[in-house]
Formats: structure tokens, sequence, C-alpha cells
């Protein structure tokens, strides 16, 4: 007499087992980045905030007293130097827009692949410098006396600059236009890449199309190209104005005290003053003005998908 032994049956889990699983899977992933944020993104800013509402000194040391005029007195100090480092950061992007749009446009849909590859190593090459040198490099370019400075008198330009109040004395150093030039030069990158990205991904029928239709291309830029890479544009306008707006070493390098930033304020009350609740409170005071920029920005744009 035989026995025979039959195979167990594979366990099934329960369909409604499965999401909550899924969604356990999904946190614990989360998990290491959550960490990362709270320890070196979180405290810091609680910190931070701790110590805008301090008093004291640093002879004889800061305590906690709720001191909340520090953010009027800042703000009040200093809105010469946040509408300063915005205008300066927002005409900065302006010119990265105008200057980088046509490059990305023609990397997606001009160059070959090889030359595609070959402008794309050149766009991000800066990026293998450090941010010091390539600042200290244009300091060089707009020097008095330099080929720079002669062109643009040869053309008369710098009496028109002059007018507009972007040079003084018909130099460039020291100056608001050598530092949007260097904030322009420095974040040029950080348009050009998210422009290229979104235009690639347009599908190269859609231009055809509308060829086809009889529109003529600046149409097809004007109603299909350029609304279809609109999240390119907004991502790469706040990828440069955000950073634009706190920069000092452009403003430290290529300006002079009268073309001060906030964040050179902020690096003096920190390093030279010693006034930390003053440079906490500018601090903060520079993340709120960013952050109702962008929210008002981002719901003009019409769009939030980033790309």
């Amino acid at each position: 007499m035989t026995s025979t032994t039959e195979a167990a049956p594979p366990q099934v889990i329960p369909l409604q087992e499965r999401p909550a699983k899924r969604k356990l899977t999904a946190y614990w992933l989360l998990l290491p980045g959550v960490l990362w944020l709270v320890v070196f993104f979180v405290v810091p800013m609680v910190y931070q905030a701790s110590t805008s509402l301090q008093t004291g000194s640093l002879e004889q040391g800061f305590r906690l007293t709720w001191h909340v005029s520090t953010y009027w007195d800042a703000l009040s100090e200093y809105k010469w130097h946040y509408l300063r480092s915005f205008g300066y950061a927002g005409t900065a992007t302006l010119l990265c827009l105008a200057i980088g749009y046509p490059l990305a446009y023609t990397i997606a849909f001009k160059a070959s692949k090889r030359w595609r590859n070959v402008i794309l190593i050149l766009v991000i090459a800066p990026f293998f410098t450090s941010f010091l040198i390539r600042t200290l490099a244009w300091k060089t370019i707009l020097s008095d006396g330099g080929p720079v400075v002669e062109a643009l008198n040869a053309l008369h330009l710098l009496n028109v600059t002059d007018a507009l109040g972007l040079t003084t004395g018909q130099r460039l150093l020291a100056t608001p236009l050598a530092v949007i030039c260097g904030l322009t030069y420095n974040f040029l990158p950080f348009m050009i890449l998210p422009l290229y990205t979104s235009l690639e991904r347009i599908d190269p029928r859609l231009h055809e199309a509308a060829g086809d239709l009889y529109a003529k291309p600046f149409t097809t830029f004007r109603k299909v190209t350029f609304p279809i890479s609109l999240p390119g544009v907004v991502a790469g306008t706040m990828l440069t104005f955000i950073p634009a707006s706190g920069d000092y070493i452009n403003a430290q390098l290529l300006g002079s005290p009268s073309e001060q930033m906030i964040g050179n304020a902020i690096q003096k009350q920190f390093l030279n003053v010693l006034d930390y609740p003053t440079a906490a409170a500018l601090s903060f005071i520079l993340m709120a003005l960013i952050l109702g920029l962008v929210t008002v920005y981002m719901r003009k744009a019409g769009t939030e998908e980033l790309v």
C-alpha cells in the first residue's frame, strides 16, 4: 500500500491586505529621507527660530525672551537690501531666461545627437570650477581698462547704462550691472537644464502637425512649443531666482557697499557684528518673502508640474 503526499497550496494574501503592505513599504522607503530632513533641516530651523527671539550679547550670553520686535527692527533697517536682492535676482532670472531658452531650444530641436551632448557638457562645465573662482574671473573680465569696458565705451553703451543707473563713471566694476552679470553667469545652467528637459519631451510631430495646418513658425512656437514647455520655464525661473536672492558672493566681489544684498547683511551680522538674533530674523524674513513670491508666481503661472 503506497501513500501519496500532496503539495501544500500556495498562500494567498487577501486583496484587502495588499494595499496596506504596499503603503507600509513606502513609509519604510521614505524613512531615511525624512530622518535626514529632520536632523539637518527641521532641527536647525527650530534652533534658528529660537535664536531670532533671543536677546543678549556674545559675552553675556543670549536668552530666549520672545523678543518679536527683532523682526520689525531688522525689516525696517534692511528693507533696501531686500528690495535690491529681489531686483538683482529678478533681472538676472529674466536674462537667464532670455539667454537660456533659445539655447535650450537649439539643443532640443536643432542640434544633432552628437553636438547635443557636446553642448550639454559645455553647459554644465562651469560646475566643475569653484563658484568663487568663476566670480573672481568676472572681476578680471569687467576690470577698468579691460577689453569689455573699452568695447562698451567705443559703442557708447556705458553712457546708456549710466543714464539707467546700472553703471557709474563709465566703469563696470562696483556697479549694479556687474552684480547682475555675475548672477546671470553663475546661475545660467540652472535655467538651461530644466528648459532643455521640458523641450526635449515635446513630440516633434506636434510641430509637423502645426505646419500641416499652415501655422507659421512663430505661431507654432506661441501656440504649441511655449505652452508645453511652461513647466520647464517655471522650474528654471525658481531654481535661478531663489538662490540668486540669497547670494552674497557676487555682490561682495563685483559690487560696492551700495550694492550689498541681503545675503551680505546676514553674513555681516553672523560673522562680524555677532548679532545672532538679528541675523536669524533676517534669514527667516528672507525665507518668508521668497515663499510668498513663489506661491504667487506658481498660482499665476497656472502649473504645479515641475520637471
